[in-house]
């Protein structure tokens, strides 16, 4: 049973800083690109951040370039996303999910099989 469990979700301020986690169980995810995604009220999941199976490559949407880093621990089998500077509009549930064609990324939502239950993140002004 593939399970992805996120956590680090809370309130900050904006201009502050949050770091999720995403912990993987139930399958060797070394193999596999991991992702990033949130959703806004009332909208489809958009595209975060992206990395590689072996971390060597990452992509992030142009909104997040420069202030999200996504990054990975295989010996862990977890996934995180440091987020700074982040303002309001960054205010979204945040999931993270796991792409099972191996060595491949994608920026796509419908291309990931698994989804974590999502964590709520919230940017006060």
């Amino acid at each position: 049973q593939v399970q992805l469990v996120e956590s680090g979700g809370g309130l900050v301020q904006a201009g502050g800083s949050l770091r999720l986690s995403c912990a993987a169980s139930g399958r060797t995810f070394s193999r596999y690109a991991m992702g990033w995604f949130r959703q806004f009220p009332g909208k489809e999941r958009e595209f975060v951040a992206v990395i590689s199976y072996s971390g060597g490559r990452t992509d992030y949407a142009d909104s997040v370039k420069g202030r999200f880093t996504i990054s990975r621990d295989n010996a862990k089998n977890t996934v995180y996303l440091q987020m700074n500077s982040l303002k309001p509009e960054d205010t979204a549930v945040y999931y993270c999910a796991v792409h099972t064609t191996m060595y491949i990324m994608t920026m796509t939502p419908r291309n990931y099989d698994y989804w974590g239950q999502g964590t709520q993140v919230t940017v006060s002004s």
